[in-house]
């Protein structure tokens, strides 16, 4: 079918790319789309030597397109009954620490529970498209306000202050938040809120400027298990990581934790589906029997 050819050469930005992944020639890539231009009677793509991009009508095409597409598969769940076996592609938007240290040991028994499901992991830090991008759920600890998304809180993330043994045994451990001024802190560049440490008593939060920053959760949390300074990170991320003796809990009866709820956030056309609910559900349960703790 041509349409669902069109939204993976939108999705994944060349036609070659959309050809490798069909297993079919580029010029057969190219023909179908010219016969779509042809049919709706005018450009839907930009081509140029960097790659795609849509016209105004393309992307007009392409977002009644994916809508008409999760009706009918609603549809069909509906008529198929809720006793069905979850089946099909799930892609799962999340950062990448987060896919990490909750997606990726959760899928053996996720599939062992719906053997018949498929999860594509879409590890990034950025907040998609869902729409665009085709992502059935993604996995979130700030709050959603849009009418065309669902978010079901499916449980609780805390962040702690973290440093390696390595880090600690060449600069010191810290005993008192006042310490911290003569050790190295991480910061992070895309979320200035989260260099606000707020204290448990009434004392004013520390105010993080960093000597080292950056924008991305995986690797602030290389930067502290390679000694490069002390940060905050979320405890579900750092937990395995402190049984595993790679890294040391800091400070916990001076900082907050500050717990915060974790999302899953889903179209609100799409919520409804089978595959979506069940691995909704799942990991709800996962994250409940998973005392994460350090």
């Amino acid at each position: 079918m041509i349409w669902p050819l069109f939204a993976r050469v939108s999705a994944l930005g060349t036609l070659s790319a959309a050809a490798r992944e069909r297993n079919i020639p580029v010029s057969q890539v190219t023909r179908a789309l010219n016969r779509l231009e042809a049919a709706c009677g005018a450009r839907l793509m930009h081509r140029t030597t960097h790659g795609l991009s849509l016209t105004d009508e393309g992307d007009t095409l392409l977002q009644q397109g994916l809508l008409m597409l999760d009706t009918s598969e609603v549809l069909k769940a509906d008529l198929r009954g809720r006793q069905n076996e979850p089946s099909g592609w799930v892609r799962v938007g999340v950062s990448a620490s987060v896919a990490e240290s909750l997606v990726a040991p959760s899928l053996p028994a996720l599939y062992e529970k719906y053997p018949r499901l498929h999860i594509e992991v879409l590890a990034d830090n950025r907040l998609a498209d869902m729409a665009r991008d085709g992502i059935d759920i993604a996995i979130r600890t700030a709050s959603v306000h849009s009418e065309t998304l669902v978010a079901r809180q499916i449980g609780i993330a805390s962040r702690t202050l973290y440093a390696s043994p390595s880090y600690l045994a060449k600069n010191g451990t810290p005993q008192h938040p006042d310490e911290l001024a003569q050790h190295h802190m991480i910061g992070n560049s895309r979320a200035i809120s989260m260099n606000l440490w707020e204290r448990k008593d009434t004392k004013p939060g520390l105010q993080i400027k960093g000597q080292t920053l950056t924008n991305n959760s995986a690797v602030l949390l290389s930067m502290v298990r390679h000694g490069v300074g002390i940060a905050r990170l979320l405890d579900i991320v750092a937990s395995p990581l402190v049984k595993s003796g790679e890294l040391v809990p800091l400070l916990r009866p001076y900082f907050d934790v500050q717990e915060i709820p974790v999302y899953a956030v889903m179209l609100q056309e799409r919520h409804r589906l089978a595959k979506i609910r069940a691995c909704v559900e799942f990991w709800a349960e996962h994250l409940a029997g998973n005392a994460f703790s350090a």
